[in-house]
């Protein structure tokens, strides 16, 4: 686990710890030391934690003119144990909602198992989000059919055009120009 890294690419364009809206504003990152684990294993200091035993993130880019941000995930996504999608949504995606995010791009590539429960905090999201989307990018299809099976699909678009696996060879802008364009032919409207 301690060399998974989060997508360091889009630094020069996005860094959250000089966000001064960012949750994880004035973070000091120290890579010396090893502190966070998922399940015993030390993971790389890059992550951020957000009060999960077992799911971590990284704020790869953001930007509040066009509403929208990405996001990389890494662990196990728990919400039958950990209530997962409780802590994500209070502790991070309603203080971006608050400056106006109200598209999320979830790359869950480094989504090592999913284990559900109901689905209110994901339909509580999707009716907050006036309009937005909330995308699930470049992730494993076992994770992909484990959120299917709790009817995820109702709140999250959860697609096989949405399998983007260059996305770390676009800009940020043009994965989230490419997300936009595959939305609206998955949902009939364009």
């Amino acid at each position: 686990m301690h060399t998974l890294e989060p997508f360091a690419g889009w630094l020069r364009y996005y860094d959250s710890s000089a966000d001064e809206l960012s949750p994880f504003f004035g973070k000091a990152y120290n890579f010396d030391v090893y502190s966070d684990t998922i399940y015993g294993y030390y993971i790389d200091p890059a992550w951020d934690n957000i009060g999960s035993e077992t799911l971590y993130l990284k704020t790869l880019y953001t930007d509040y003119e066009l509403g929208f941000v990405i996001v990389e995930l890494l662990g196990e996504w728990n919400d039958a144990i950990h209530n997962d999608i409780m802590i994500l949504k209070r502790e991070f995606l309603e203080v971006l909602m608050q400056h106006g995010i109200r598209k999320f791009m979830l790359l869950g590539g480094n989504i090592m198992n999913f284990h559900g429960s109901d689905d209110s905090y994901y339909e509580e999201w999707h009716q907050e989000l006036d309009g937005g989307w909330i995308a699930l990018v470049d992730t494993p299809d076992f994770v992909c059919e484990e959120m299917r099976k709790y009817r995820l699909d109702n709140y999250v678009h959860i697609s096989e055009d949405l399998q983007i696996s260059n996305w770390r060879t676009l800009h940020p802008q043009r994965l989230f120009e490419r997300v936009e364009e595959i939305l609206p032919r998955r949902l009939g409207s364009g």
